[in-house]
């Protein structure tokens, strides 16, 4: 399934303990975060580069935001994948 990079980022990340559509139209901002959390990037710069939110005028919703993300790019890395593994091409 092609990655759509002009997916809209929501405030909630919608949860289900399989794969979304909203997960298939945003795992190129998964893997961003993880990426560049890893490598250092502050929590600031993840929600200016990859969220789209200016945390100087939206802190709370920075903050929410990027945790949503965060913790569903994690279940990604860690349970999402065999999902993605298992599909044909």
């Amino acid at each position: 399934m092609p990655i759509d990079r002009n997916q809209p980022i929501a405030d909630e990340v919608p949860w289900s303990d399989s794969l979304t559509a909203y997960d298939d139209g945003h795992l190129a901002v998964y893997l961003r975060l993880i990426k560049m959390s890893k490598a250092g990037v502050p929590d600031d710069e993840l929600c200016r580069q990859v969220l789209g939110i200016d945390p100087a005028r939206e802190p709370e919703r920075a903050r929410t935001v990027l945790a949503r993300h965060m913790k569903r790019a994690r279940w990604m890395t860690e349970t999402g994948y065999r999902e993605l593994a298992r599909r044909p091409d």
